[in-house]
């Protein structure tokens, strides 16, 4: 790691990301960078709070059997979800929640849970639906109820088909919704700079900002925007994702997927070596 206390000094980084938008970019900017801000998706509770009061007095009255935690935002959005409209109801679903065997994807519902007191029974290998799946393939589900915690609103079917064809009886709730945040022409902007070769890096974080940015370029544009750019995602879910569309991460933290160690890939492959070169 270089000790150059700007070691990002000269780097255009492009920043993707919405809810922690700042936190990034002091980050980068601390070290020199400078950050371009293009929040390509929010974050939203999801617009019907019954079904996840329903969901959520379900795990509070003993319903469930274990609980899958696919982010850390979705758990933090059930929570906020009873303050708003039943805080009665917080006491025992915590308790519940300390009872049921609880499954989680990645480090940042593990994070909630920490921050509950509480631990994950089972923490899947690797942060992705297929690392869920192989943590639970050699249990026995049969009639167990178990609960999901969606990624937004993705059925996530490849997950729910695996529950219920090894006689798991499913109850799903989805606590948050993705939307539009930066409006188009600031996308194109982006884009148009992307293409330009006037962006080093940019670092995606979620999934939905990849779908955004597809969304407004097609797929092809997309590939074409980001060959002039070094790619970097926050974990491996995000990877995929650039993967299923033709696109390659070439920058990812080895082991912690979080802000920080995203910042310090990116100084590591940036820092005081000027651009990279980008493969073809």
């Amino acid at each position: 790691m270089t000790t150059d206390p700007e070691p990002l000094a000269g780097c255009t980084i492009a920043v993707p990301e919405s809810r922690e938008i700042e936190l990034f970019a002091a980050l980068l900017e601390r070290r020199g960078a400078r950050v371009i801000r293009c929040p390509l998706v929010a974050i939203h509770d999801a617009p019907d709070p019954a079904p996840v009061l329903d969901w959520s007095r379900q795990l509070a009255a003993g319903a469930l059997d274990d609980l899958i935690l696919l982010t850390g935002e979705g758990l933090n959005r059930i929570l906020s979800c009873i303050e708003q409209h039943d805080p009665s109801l917080r006491a025992q679903f915590i308790a519940e929640l300390g009872r049921v065997r609880k499954i989680t994807r990645g480090p940042k519902p593990a994070k909630v849970l920490r921050e509950l007191g509480m631990k994950a029974d089972i923490a899947a290998e690797q942060p992705t639906t297929a690392g869920i799946i192989a943590g639970l393939q050699a249990l026995d589900l049969r009639r167990r109820r178990v609960g999901v915690q969606l990624y937004g609103t993705d059925p996530n079917r490849p997950l729910i088909d695996f529950l219920e064809s090894d006689g798991a009886v499913v109850s799903t709730v989805a606590p948050y919704v993705y939307a539009d945040a930066a409006d188009e022409q600031a996308v194109r902007t982006l884009i148009r700079q992307l293409r330009e070769g006037g962006v080093d890096a940019i670092a995606f974080t979620s999934s939905s900002q990849i779908e955004r940015l597809i969304g407004i370029a097609s797929e092809e544009g997309a590939r074409a925007a980001l060959a002039n750019t070094l790619v970097a995602a926050v974990g491996p879910v995000v990877a995929d994702t650039l993967r299923r569309h033709g696109m390659d991460a070439r920058l990812m933290p080895a082991e912690s997927f979080f802000l920080k160690p995203l910042t310090s890939a990116l100084e590591e492959a940036l820092g005081g070596r000027g651009r990279p070169p980008v493969s073809s």
